[in-house]
């Protein structure tokens, strides 16, 4: 049993905790919540590399088996995604620790607490572990979007904590629901459970289930439940919406993670329980996501409306459940939310040459750095938009491939060729406003702060690795959609541990 497996999680806990006692020691403060994202980008390196075997590894606390301990598992796509979060944690903390953590030195403390509970969703076993994990990391969602202060901070954190509680507490009667049916909350052993229920207790379980997908659409921004994310991700400061970023995601792996391993193809009478819904949601959330960016007349609310656009696309390659477009969603995944985190920082850097103007998209003066700033907007443009020859383009291009062409898949193809052009018109209002558009005289605003910039320039280098090795990173995800969708294994694979831990 390799300890490995609980580091992100117990190493953002540990630095929170010392963070938080060295309170007033700002200095120091950055230094190590820098220190501790770099520890954690190199452990996920290491845990991706362990993952890229094929082996579904486990890891029990306090070595108490299970389904009756709490227990983390590492396979394919869990590995993905703290990769995905550790790159993103590392350059919104460096961009944050060059001043763009004030007021106060609680953000840095706040950001671990929230990297212990997306870590620890993203490995958990066990569904009520995932209950908590998501109460911890939405508890640390609730001080960075109020950090600050500010009415419009204080407006949008009160709808986001009201219909998250809503939330939770939905979560926690499914949770209930399906360990008073199943007797078990280890996922893998409630897999089995389910397979084998009653035609008498399926309809419990399938609203358990239901109820469950409600919770994850909220998490995950699908419409109609997106409505809160906007003003939210917008109000938050530029590290954390950057952050942020990665929370939709958190949602989507929950609903992937669920309904293949429980409510998969082989769950009986509960089986293939989301895909019906998913497909339909999936669509109405591109569109109206798509409506949102073009209407939006601020650059941080049409980012964060980009944001519900890259979840649509990402839950429409998903809702086909076919190998190929398992392969693409996730390789887009990766893309669509470090692009996202470039443009909430770099949307942070030109409204503060604007002067009062701030990010809204209306005429106003010159950039002090506008050739540098354009460069840099253009370039995340053409990412976000999905041109050739960034990554999106390759995602993009990779899903509508494996959609393939059928009557039923023929408006996705409508939709997502059609959201790139509104997304060019949209971006291209935005860009050519800040950059073109101006008055003569230029803004007296201090130029930007080199490290910040490099965290900008530093994500953007990573949306260009992730388009010159797509090949790898696609070979990489078509092995994780072939094991996420064998749930058998992760049942062979938890009975053997059993026996080898017993022994």
């Amino acid at each position: 049993m390799s300890h490995w497996i609980i580091v992100p999680v117990l190493l953002p806990l540990f630095t929170a905790v010392l963070l938080i006692l060295l309170s007033g020691r700002r200095t120091l403060i950055r230094s190590l919540s820098l220190l501790s994202a770099t520890a954690l980008l190199a452990t996920s390196m290491l845990l991706l590399g362990q993952a890229n075997d094929g082996e579904i590894r486990l890891y029990a606390l306090g070595n108490w088996l299970p389904p009756f301990g709490i227990l983390l598992v590492l396979d394919r796509l869990s590995a993905l995604m703290l990769m995905v979060t550790a790159v993103l944690a590392f350059f919104s903390i460096a961009y944050a620790v060059r001043g763009n953590d004030a007021p106060g030195d609680k953000l840095h403390a706040m950001v671990h607490f929230l990297l212990l509970g997306v870590n620890g969703a993203f490995l958990t076993g066990d569904l009520f572990n995932l209950f908590v994990f998501f109460e911890v990391l939405l508890i640390s969602s609730y001080g960075l979007l109020l950090h600050g202060r500010g009415a419009e901070r204080a407006r949008a954190g009160l709808h986001y904590v009201v219909l998250n509680l809503c939330g939770s507490a939905l979560f926690l009667i499914a949770v209930a629901a399906l360990y008073g049916v199943t007797g078990s909350l280890n996922m893998a052993d409630m897999a089995d459970k389910v397979r084998q229920i009653s035609p008498e207790d399926a309809p419990l379980v399938a609203t358990a289930g239901v109820l469950l997908l409600i919770v994850f659409g909220l998490k995950a921004a699908i419409a109609p439940l997106y409505f809160w994310l906007p003003r939210a991700y917008a109000a938050a400061s530029a590290p954390v919406a950057a952050m942020f970023a990665i929370m939709t995601k958190v949602g989507v792996y929950t609903i992937v993670r669920v309904y293949t391993q429980i409510f998969g193809n082989d769950a009986g009478n509960v089986a293939d329980l989301a895909w019906p819904w998913l497909w339909p949601l999936a669509l109405i959330t591109l569109v109206l996501g798509l409506l949102g960016a073009l209407a939006a007349r601020e650059l941080r609310i049409q980012i964060a409306y980009l944001v519900v656009v890259s979840v649509g696309t990402l839950l429409a390659g998903i809702a086909l459940n076919t190998p190929a477009a398992l392969a693409a969603s996730f390789y887009y995944l990766v893309h669509s939310t470090l692009i996202c985190g470039v443009l909430f920082l770099l949307a942070d850097l030109i409204l503060r040459q604007r002067g009062e103007l701030l990010d809204r998209i209306t005429k106003g003066p010159q950039l002090r750095q506008s050739a540098l700033l354009g460069a840099l907007f253009f370039i995340a443009a053409i990412g976000v938009i999905g041109l050739p020859p960034l990554s999106g383009f390759i995602g993009k291009l990779l899903l509508l491939s494996a959609a393939g062409v059928h009557l039923e898949t023929a408006l996705l193809w409508l939709i997502v060729l059609a959201g790139s052009l509104f997304t060019l018109m949209a971006l291209s209002r935005s860009g050519s406003t800040f950059f073109w558009r101006t008055d003569s005289r230029i803004e007296q605003a201090p130029a930007a702060d080199k490290g910040a910039l490099l965290a900008v320039i530093g994500l953007l280098l990573c949306i260009l690795a992730i388009s010159i090795h797509a090949a790898p990173i696609l070979a990489y995800t078509q092995a994780l959609a072939q094991q996420l969708l064998e749930p058998q294994a992760y049942s062979e694979a938890m009975q053997v541990f059993r026996v080898i831990e017993r022994n």
